[in-house]
């Protein structure tokens, strides 16, 4: 069975020396050359495991892993990068990479440890979208729409939105809000979350048959096609 792997690599020697030696091992390659390139493709086919520089144009390789990971694409990324301190190798890790390869670098090694993350688990079907009713959030253009009308949300607004999403037909509490969506610790007994919650509410929901965004009287909100 073909394994797939997809290198973002932009260094064009470093490109070749991977590619040919992935192809003699019997793995399947794909090559893009800049970050954005690379989100195209790992988002438009599945992948057994992705090979991800650090430094590429376009788009680099932290922004690229973010933006999988956020849209619930979970192909093992193997980190490839000229940044070998702790603190970088952290931040790939925490981005929402598997594993960190620094350069120079024997192609043994590489091998090993993509045959290691492809034991753990190769892609899992991805989901690009979230979803409440006919309630529609694009996790990749970060496009809103409600049928098929789009909604124009502001980044807050957007988080917000997107937090309520993934916990969609359950009630979310103050707390989690200002935790998850505006990372506080504590609840600055403000207007915050309501001034928030009604805006979001009147783009969502107004003109609209059905409200989706209901208030939970004394525990919190919940967003759902049903009262």
């Amino acid at each position: 069975m073909s394994r797939r792997v997809l290198l973002v690599e932009d260094d064009a020697d470093t490109a070749d020396y991977v590619l040919k030696g992935l192809r003699e091992q019997g793995f399947t390659v794909e090559h893009a050359a800049d970050g954005r390139d690379g989100l195209y493709l790992a988002t438009a086919s599945a992948f057994d495991a992705i090979v991800m520089d650090r430094m590429v144009p376009g788009m680099d390789g932290l922004t690229v892993v973010k933006a999988l990971r956020a849209a619930e694409v979970s192909t093992p990324i193997l980190f490839l990068s000229a940044l070998a301190h702790l603190d970088e190798r952290v931040k790939g890790l925490r981005a929402g990479g598997d594993d960190y390869l620094t350069k120079p670098f024997g192609f043994s090694e590489l091998s090993a440890r993509l045959e290691n993350l492809m034991r753990r688990g190769g892609a899992a079907p991805k989901t690009t979208a979230l979803a409440c009713g006919d309630l529609t959030l694009d996790l990749l253009t970060r496009r809103v729409t409600r049928a098929g009308r789009t909604i124009d949300l502001l980044p807050r607004e957007l988080k917000l939105l997107e937090y309520l999403l993934r916990h969609h037909d359950r009630v979310v509490t103050r707390t989690m809000l200002l935790e998850e969506v505006w990372d506080y610790r504590f609840d600055p007994h403000t207007s915050l979350i309501d001034t928030h919650i009604s805006r979001l509410r009147k783009k969502i929901d107004d003109g609209f048959a059905s409200p989706l965004l209901h208030t939970v009287r004394g525990s919190g909100y919940r967003l759902s096609p049903t009262p």
